[in-house]
Formats: C-alpha cells, sequence, structure tokens
C-alpha cells in the first residue's frame, strides 16, 4: 500500500455538499486540501432537492453560475394531513431545486479545477494524529495521508472508527427512519413544493432541473418492518391513504423507477469535533428536513468552519481557539432552528394531530409565517 508523503492543510472525509463547499473556500485562500469520497462522481443521494435562498448568494460566490441553469424557484408551500386537508402558505424567502447528481458533480468539478485533490473510490479506515506533532494521518484503503486538519463531512452515517473514540456519542434511544427518493415527471407548478403526511413519515415533491420532479419521504422504519421490508408493499398500504400522494405514485411517470433507499436514520445533535476531527454537516448532527433545509445548513456550516480554519492558518491561533469558536459559531448559528425542526418532526406524521395542527395554522397566518420563517435562515 503507497503512502502519499505530502502534508495537506486539510483533509476532508466526504464529497458531499458541506465538504466540496469547504474544500472550495479553503482552496481559494490558498491552503492545501485533500477530500476523500468513497463513491464517484456524478451520484444520486436521498434527499429532498429543495435549497433555500439563504445558499443562493453563496453558490454564485463559490463559482456556481445558477442564473444560466433555468432552474425552478419555489414560492409556495402545500401540506396536506392524511385526512385530505392542504395548507397553503408563501414561502417569503423561497427557495430553489436541483438535483444533488447535478449540484455536487458542478461543485466536484469547481473543486478539481481550484486545485482541489478529490480522490474517489476511497474508503477511510481510521485518522490518527501523531503524539507531539501537528500532523494527523488518515488512513485509507488507497493509502495513508497526511494532514494537518482534519474534518468529517461523511453525512449521516457515523464511520465505526469514530464510534470507537471514546468522546463520540450517538442517541441509540432516538426513532429510527428510511428515507426513499424517487425523481419523477409530473402536473405540479414549478414554483410550489408541497409536503404530505402519513402514518409515522410525510413526502416532499417538487419540481427539480432536467425536467424532473423529487419525490422524496421519510418514514419511521417500523412501517417497512410491518410491510415485509416490501418498499412497495409499504407505499401501496401506508402512503395510498393520503389521496394526494396516491396521485403522485399512481398518475406520474417514474424517471427512476427503483427508488434510492437509505437506512437507520437517527435525527439527533452530535457535537462539532472528536478528538482527531472537526465535523459539519449530517456528521454534527443529521438534520430533520423540517428544519427547514439540511443543504443549506450545511452549505453554511462550511462557510463557519471555513472562516476558523483560515484563521487558524494565518493568524496561527491555537487548536483549541480554532475549535471553542466553531464550536460556539454553530451553536449560535444552528441551535434554534434545530429544535424548530424537531417539534415540527414530533407534530407531521400523526393522523390526527397533524391534521388538527394544520387546519389552526390555516386560521393563523402570521403564527404559520413565523414557523416557516424559522425553517429558513437568512442569506449569507
Amino acid at each position: 500500500m503507497e503512502t502519499d508523503e505530502k502534508i495537506y492543510d486539510c483533509a476532508i472525509i466526504g464529497g458531499g455538499l458541506s465538504g466540496l463547499c469547504l474544500a472550495i473556500q479553503l482552496a481559494d485562500k490558498g491552503l492545501t486540501v485533500i477530500v476523500f469520497e468513497k463513491n464517484e462522481f456524478p451520484m444520486h443521494k436521498v434527499c429532498g432537492e429543495y435549497i433555500s435562498m439563504e445558499s443562493h448568494q453563496f453558490l454564485k460566490e463559490l463559482g456556481l453560475d445558477l442564473n444560466t441553469w433555468d432552474l425552478p424557484y419555489i414560492n409556495r408551500l402545500g401540506i396536506s394531513s392524511e385526512q385530505g386537508f392542504m395548507l397553503n402558505a408563501p414561502l417569503d424567502l423561497g427557495g430553489f431545486g436541483i438535483s444533488r447528481y447535478t449540484l455536487d458533480h458542478e461543485l466536484f468539478k469547481l473543486a478539481v479545477a481550484k486545485g482541489v485533490t478529490v480522490v474517489e473510490h476511497c474508503k477511510v479506515q481510521d485518522v490518527k494524529h501523531i503524539k507531539e506533532s501537528p500532523i494527523t494521518v488518515v488512513e485509507t484503503l488507497n493509502g495513508n495521508y497526511k494532514a494537518i486538519l482534519v474534518c468529517g463531512s461523511y453525512g449521516k452515517y457515523t464511520p465505526a472508527f469514530v464510534n470507537e473514540q471514546s468522546d463520540y456519542n450517538t442517541d441509540k434511544n432516538s426513532t429510527n427512519y428510511i428515507g426513499v427518493k424517487y425523481h419523477i415527471k409530473t402536473n405540479l407548478a414549478s414554483d410550489r413544493i408541497e409536503l404530505h403526511n402519513f402514518k409515522d413519515g410525510y413526502c416532499g415533491v417538487s419540481k427539480v432541473d432536467k425536467e424532473w420532479y423529487c419525490l422524496c419521504y421519510l418514514s419511521n422504519a417500523k412501517n417497512l418492518k410491518n410491510h415485509g421490508n416490501n418498499i412497495k408493499h409499504m407505499e401501496e398500504n401506508v402512503l395510498y391513504k393520503n389521496l394526494y400522494l396516491k396521485h403522485y405514485f399512481t398518475q406520474s411517470e417514474f424517471v427512476t423507477p427503483q427508488p434510492l433507499i437509505i437506512s437507520n436514520i437517527r435525527f439527533s445533535k452530535k457535537q462539532t469535533h472528536t478528538h482527531t476531527m472537526l465535523l459539519l454537516g449530517d456528521a454534527a448532527g443529521s438534520i430533520s428536513p423540517l428544519c427547514g433545509n439540511g443543504m443549506s445548513m450545511g452549505m453554511r456550516a462550511s462557510k463557519l468552519l471555513a472562516g476558523e480554519i483560515i484563521a487558524y492558518f494565518n493568524e496561527h491561533r491555537s487548536k483549541k481557539l480554532l475549535l471553542n469558536n466553531y464550536a460556539a459559531a454553530w451553536n449560535k448559528t444552528f441551535n434554534t432552528r434545530i429544535k424548530a425542526g424537531y417539534y415540527l418532526q414530533n407534530i407531521f406524521g400523526k393522523k390526527t394531530t397533524t391534521h388538527v395542527a394544520l387546519k389552526a395554522l390555516n386560521k393563523l397566518p402570521g403564527l404559520t409565517k413565523k414557523i416557516i420563517s424559522l425553517t429558513h435562515g437568512q442569506p449569507f
């Protein structure tokens, strides 16, 4: 097994949105960066693919010419209960739709163009700090790599070597979910996103690029288990009870007949660092979709962390100050939003509670507007 003797300023584990955005920002400031991605670009991911406008200018500043991509801009929301009631509301800030296949691939190409080293098909096995040295070694199936700082942007699934670190805790008692995504062609207005509730879950539908729509749902894993682990049976017996969802499943053209599925999703705050890594995105805490937009939050976290890392190198700050400043900025920026998302998560997917809540919000547009604002954040 070969070993890369180059010492990078920063190594990033995971080439998703957070990791690639962080890499691009660091490269723009002249830092040497390597990204490890266990898969290959481009790729599809289970994701709602609605991004709030808070991130639009940030992505443009990174170097993506979004204005020329003919993306759908979304400023209307509809939320249905299983009984058939639909709450309609405007999205003041709004968002835009784009598939992760497109967005991650474009960020990957941009990162490479800016000098970031991206190693695909590369699974990280361990991260070890060299005693009495500023160097950390990243051990992978492709060889060993050295870096001053290592950042974890590996998503919802925590690598085994991270779980073995004593300071890292995952809430085993939190609800276990599955995520399922299709791309479809349907007749939903391109400026509208809909959320449809069903027993112990909810499904989002919205326009993305390529004339496609993203249909992505989150369900308590018990629903699947109760239907013999058969996705189609679960959909027909659980999701179809919401007639809006039955319409989308039976009257749409499925671009991807077989869904993309992820399991063992647990929503809980973790932490911003381990002994050997700084964490961002879902690695720092799986973000409930009802926080408004996990993708925007992941990108915002990359900006927070990039600022601290750049100051660490340029101003010769201590590692302790870097860790403390990032943790404080992360908590200040996201705590309220994450708490709001968790409260909403407990309301959605419950037949009576959801129905009553939506009907009440329909009579309280001011409160509805306030709740939506809590989930979207401010442009950065």
